[in-house]
């Protein structure tokens, strides 16, 4: 397993170096590195790039958060577009699918999601990340 890990964040480092600059960049403007182990991933918290304290991106084992907190509460892409009442997920988890996802797909990974609609309730990654942070599972986008 930990072999499999550690070729899923070789893999993935072209993404990982993206999000790290951009942390690094932020940092000059009040963002902080916070790095968690559970979410194999280093964390930008306080990123100034929304007002509303709640926005996340991740771009390999890096997560670029606004907020203070990754374990925050935050509403699936399904609830937001009106689809379905769904209570809300934890943003850490969700954030946590996309990791895995990247170690995954590595360098073919923007591509696919820009493919698959961006950041919408259509995009099959965002339903996989949603479906993970309900369930604890399913972070994979074709266990559709």
């Amino acid at each position: 397993m930990r072999l499999l890990r550690a070729a899923g964040i070789c893999w993935t480092l072209p993404n990982s170096f993206l999000g790290l600059v951009a942390g690094l960049v932020c940092m000059a403007f009040g963002a902080r590195p916070q790095w968690r182990p559970r979410d194999l991933a280093l964390v930008f918290r306080h990123v100034p790039w929304r007002g509303d304290g709640g926005g996340a991106l991740t771009l390999g084992n890096v997560i670029l958060y606004t907020g203070n907190e990754l374990d925050t509460p935050c509403l699936t892409y399904a609830h937001r577009a009106g689809r379905c009442r769904e209570l809300p997920v934890s943003l850490a988890d969700h954030e946590r699918a996309h990791v895995y996802q990247y170690m995954v797909l590595g360098p073919l990974f923007l591509p696919l999601y820009a493919l698959c609609g961006g950041v919408s309730v259509r995009n099959p990654f965002e339903r996989a990340a949603d479906r993970y942070a309900q369930l604890g599972r399913g972070w994979w986008p074709l266990n559709m």
